[in-house]
């Protein structure tokens, strides 16, 4: 019906402003040591919102969304295709565990127990209405199943979690807080606010699936439209908008803007030789994170297929079969649904790592609103054909089975619908128990409360999940004694041994942990036999000597800018100069132009159109500057290749309020001009014309509108 966001959510700041009013006496009374009762009866209804869900949208479609119609969580399971060799059964959904909602992230701690983030008032919380966001513990029946769920804390926004020093350490909105339980309920009952300044404006471009590296820094990734105001101890705080991966070090309370990564990055993992990887989930893209000159940079890790991406995990089980450990599975929730898989090699020489395609071909029956079903194929590891799946994490639990978690949604898209569209759903949450057939469940191994020379003997593991969890053991133990038990422990290991380099890098990753550095342990590592070892080893004196460099006080930097080299067209005049110059600085800013059409105007295959050689650039000024200004939707060919949105292909974002007259003429005649196109620049007067002739449009253009007006040239 027309209805944007904008209405729905000004109306609710001024709920919040009523209700802040109402509190105002609230609060000078408890500070006389009085007491007041709040009365909200007068803050005004919320705007009733019309769903636009099941068609209703333009900007969405079939594929992107599920059924209005829900399936039962055990009938769901018979919509699941799987690979060979693997069975996928229920551990816990939303009618035994009515707190399992939008399950956002998973975690086993020491302990053995199930850790879920839950999100259920996603986008954000309505004003009035009680917090449901929580961190959840789960603990099992002892045969795969959830025998009982107990709430550690109420957390909004809980886009992810790690465990560190005897607690946890979870994004709360603008807020990284450090949780513990003293007394043992599981409970938390000790609260510190760790950082502050995570933007949370576009609530799921926040901060997101912590994870804990081998280094000691607990990583996140964080994507666009947000500016961070990271507040510490050692001076300015760090101000940034890059779409990233963070990295915040609790230790020293450094925080730094590790690698770029947009537009909308999710998914952080590590593997047994600390090779580094990251997930984006708009594009879909996959990551190996490398030592770049003083930083850290991004590399292409596989050719993408699918796309969004929510999560990922590396294989490592001695449950899963030889042939699949340390591939990566990656979890998608539009079109296909599932987790793909591919397998990853290795270079030690070079320390790259690269990733093919592998899995089964899977077939799903998708039951269709009408009644009828559809038949879907697709290659990997896990498929459904049940449209509210949305696999949101995938982890592997101390027996080796591979546990995933079920967004579970009909909706997806955030910026298809409303903030408040009513078939958002807020009680649906599912999770999966996956196991190997005729192969014997990973041993359990004891970690919580264990000596520590007991828990130096687990390092020695092959499985990353168990040294994993006993680091994070080892996190909440006196310094002096791990380093003096690591020092010891280490007098075994020979460093002219290959098959002992992996136990010598344990104990360098315990000294970085630890924040205590050892320069003759890393020597002997740079040295060692084990290439991978030396990779490792390289990677740590990258982070102490390179990109902590700029340090200042306990402070890391934002890595610096690349400075982007401007080579003039001999065909433009010199009065356009000025403005190509500018324009090639906004188009290679960080979440602008380059990230999605790519620095050399080529695009991605089947994903980003091309700009070199496109007509819909060159020809007429006032298309493109409409197309600029509110963005595009729908299906239109390039070069002979089709994108379409109804396939997955995201839209083109509208730039309105993006960039004014002058920096948005600019970028235009940048494009317009750049890998051989050659056209007239566009004057900051003919955006300024356009911007009022469209000022009162709040959707995308389509292609249809676009040409009918400004026929595409020959």
């Amino acid at each position: 019906n027309g209805q944007t966001n904008a209405e729905v959510l000004q109306h609710e700041l001024t709920m919040l402003d009523v209700m802040t009013a109402n509190r105002d006496p609230l609060i000078w009374a408890r500070a006389r040591g009085g007491d007041v009762k709040v009365d909200d009866s007068n803050v005004p209804q919320p705007v009733p919102v019309v769903s636009n869900a099941g068609g209703g949208s333009k900007s969405s479609n079939a594929q992107k969304e599920g059924r209005t119609t829900y399936l039962d969580a055990q009938e769901a399971v018979k919509h699941f295709a799987i690979a060979k060799g693997f069975k996928i059964e229920l551990y816990a959904d939303e009618s035994r565990f009515p707190q399992l909602a939008n399950p956002v992230q998973m975690q086993f701690d020491p302990k053995g127990r199930l850790w879920v983030a839950c999100w259920p008032d996603y986008p954000k919380l309505e004003p009035g209405k009680p917090i449901r966001d929580s961190l959840l513990i789960f603990e099992d029946d002892g045969h795969g199943h959830a025998k009982s769920v107990k709430e550690f804390a109420k957390t909004p926004n809980p886009l992810g979690f790690e465990f560190w020093n005897n607690g946890v350490i979870v994004t709360r909105q603008s807020e990284l807080l450090h949780l513990k339980d003293t007394n043992g309920d599981d409970k938390a009952d000790t609260s510190t606010i760790m950082l502050q300044g995570l933007d949370t404006s576009d609530t799921h471009h926040g901060a997101n699936n912590l994870i804990y590296g081998p280094d000691g820094g607990i990583y996140w990734q964080s994507g666009v439209f947000m500016m961070h105001n990271h507040e510490h101890p050692w001076g300015p705080s760090l101000q940034t908008s890059a779409s990233a991966m963070y990295r915040f070090d609790p230790r020293r309370f450094t925080i730094a803007m590790h690698a770029a990564n947009a537009p909308n990055p999710h998914g952080t993992s590590f593997d047994s030789w600390g090779y580094h990887y990251a997930t984006d989930g708009t594009g879909g893209r996959a990551y190996q994170v490398r030592p770049e000159r003083k930083g850290f940079k991004m590399y292409e890790l596989l050719k993408k297929e699918v796309r969004p991406v929510t999560a990922h995990t590396i294989v490592s089980s001695t449950h899963f079969p030889e042939a699949m450990q340390g591939d990566i599975f990656i979890c998608n929730v539009i079109g296909f649904l599932g987790i793909k898989h591919y397998h990853l090699t290795r270079d030690a020489e070079k320390g790259t790592v690269w990733g093919e395609p592998a899995g089964d071909e899977l077939t799903v029956k998708s039951p269709n609103a009408d009644g009828t079903e559809s038949e879907e194929k697709s290659r990997g590891f896990l498929m459904s054909g049940d449209k509210n799946f949305r696999p949101s994490c995938a982890v592997f639990a101390p027996d080796g089975s591979l546990y995933v978690s079920d967004w579970h949604n009909v909706i997806i898209g955030h910026m298809q619908h409303n903030v408040r569209d009513p078939n958002r759903d807020h009680t649906h949450g599912r999770i999966y128990r996956i196991t190997a057939l005729d192969r014997p469940l990973q041993k359990p191994v004891a970690i919580a409360g264990r000596p520590v020379p007991a828990l130096l003997e687990n390092l020695k593991s092959p499985v990353d999940g168990i040294r994993h969890r006993t680091h994070l053991e080892l996190s909440g133990r006196d310094s002096k004694e791990v380093i003096a038990e690591t020092q010891k422990w280490i007098k075994q290991f020979d460093p002219a041994k290959k098959e002992d380099a992996h136990g010598l890098l344990e104990a360098l990753w315990i000294h970085e942990q630890q924040n205590v550095r050892n320069g003759a342990l890393m020597e002997q590592l740079l040295k060692s036999p084990e290439l991978h070892a030396r990779n490792a080893a390289q990677t740590a004196q990258q982070l102490w000597f390179n990109a902590e460099a700029s340090t200042k006080g306990g402070i890391i930097t934002a890595a610096p800018e690349e400075k982007i080299k401007v080579t003039i067209p001999a065909h433009l005049p010199q009065k356009d100069h000025e403005n190509y110059r500018l324009g090639a600085e906004i188009f290679h800013r960080e979440a602008h132009c380059a990230t999605c059409h790519q620095p050399s105007g080529d695009g991605l295959p089947n994903v980003y159109p091309p700009l070199k050689g496109s007509p819909w650039v060159t020809g007429s000024d006032e298309r493109l500057t409409k197309l600029a200004l509110q963005g595009l939707w729908g299906k239109i060919e390039v070069n002979g290749t089709t994108f379409d949105t109804a396939k997955g292909v995201p839209p083109m974002t509208p730039f309105a309020a993006l960039l004014n007259d002058k920096e948005l003429a600019a970028v235009l005649t940048y494009v317009r001009n750049s890998w051989g196109n050659q056209a007239p620049a566009v004057a900051p007067e003919t955006v300024t014309h356009v911007r009022a002739a469209t000022k009162n449009r709040s959707t995308f253009w389509t292609p249809e509108e676009l040409l009918e007006a400004h026929p595409l040239e020959k």
